[in-house]
């Protein structure tokens, strides 16, 4: 695997929201951890065969920190008035029941509690994630047919 590969899969992991991966392969081992200020550490070593006994090198850490902007930290806090509506399982994340079909929500629509707002895919099974509020739909922070993690936040919502 060459850094060109590794630096490809820390972006991916990155985009896909995930917390940590671990690869192991015959000759080396990768633990990508992302952390809450979209801070993302990698840990590469290569293996030692098991039959010859060597000090273990120390790992290679290459760190990836983009800079936040003022206007984010802004964005913030308008945000912090609305409900976020979570992921509450780990699969693909869908904004309609099929290719053909139109979308559940749309950004300034209004919902009720119950409306059917994605459908996430896990595991060959297909889940229609519900509103638990009613209000108006402010932002979509997740692209369509993009992995999600548990807990991680999908739309945001103004109950007013």
């Amino acid at each position: 695997m060459d850094i060109k590969e590794i630096q490809n899969l820390i972006k991916f992991v990155a985009k896909s929201g995930a917390s940590e991966v671990k690869l192991e392969m015959d000759d080396i081992k990768i633990t990508i951890k992302t952390g809450q200020e979209s801070d993302t550490t990698v840990h590469y070593a290569p293996v030692a065969p098991q039959q010859i006994p060597q000090a273990a090198a120390p790992p290679v850490v290459a760190q990836e920190s983009p800079k936040q902007e003022p206007a984010a930290a802004t964005e913030t806090k308008a945000e912090s008035k609305y409900i976020t509506i979570k992921s509450p399982i780990i699969g693909t994340f869908y904004r309609k029941p099929s290719p053909d079909k139109p979308l559940f929500v749309e950004v300034g629509q209004t919902i009720a509690e119950g409306d059917v707002l994605c459908i996430i895919e896990a595991m060959k099974l297909f889940n229609e994630i519900e509103s638990e509020v009613s209000g108006k739909v402010v932002k979509i922070l997740v692209e369509d047919s993009s992995p999600v993690e548990f807990d991680q936040p999908l739309f945001l919502i103004d109950p007013s």
